[in-house]
């Protein structure tokens, strides 16, 4: 693992969660992206070499709905910026963890991305994230 990619924060309302943000950081978010596979609009904000995730359901039965109304807003997830997604998920299950995604999958921000179970972290869901390239 390279760098920690992104922090992903479940919240219930983009456009509110956007203003609060912008105020924090001095500055507006740069993407806006749909995830229909994992129905969640996404909002990147860039805070120095790293970047937050603002994560709002678009569907009552999304993970990020599930989430939200079981431990209300928050952190959701950490990701990790990985070289070869491929390897790194086999690397994983040979090392006990529980992998979500067998095979990486399409996410926001021109990513290939899988996750680790938090049964197996500590409770942390884990996010994989190659660039496509």
């Amino acid at each position: 693992m390279n760098k920690i990619e992104h922090i992903g924060i479940a919240v219930k309302s983009l456009k509110n969660s956007n203003e609060l943000f912008n105020k924090l950081f001095g500055k507006p978010h740069y993407k806006i992206e749909e995830v229909k596979s994992e129905g969640v609009n996404t909002s990147f904000f860039q805070v120095g070499e790293n970047k937050i995730e603002l994560l709002e359901a678009t569907k009552n039965d999304s993970p990020i709905a599930k989430f939200i109304e079981k431990k209300g807003e928050g952190i959701h997830h950490i990701a990790f910026d990985v070289d070869d997604i491929v390897a790194e998920i086999e690397r994983l299950k040979s090392e006990g963890f529980i992998v979500l995604n067998e095979k990486p999958k399409k996410g926001a921000d021109n990513k290939l991305v899988a996750f680790l179970h938090p049964k197996s972290s500590n409770g942390v869901l884990i996010e994989l994230c190659q660039e496509i390239k």
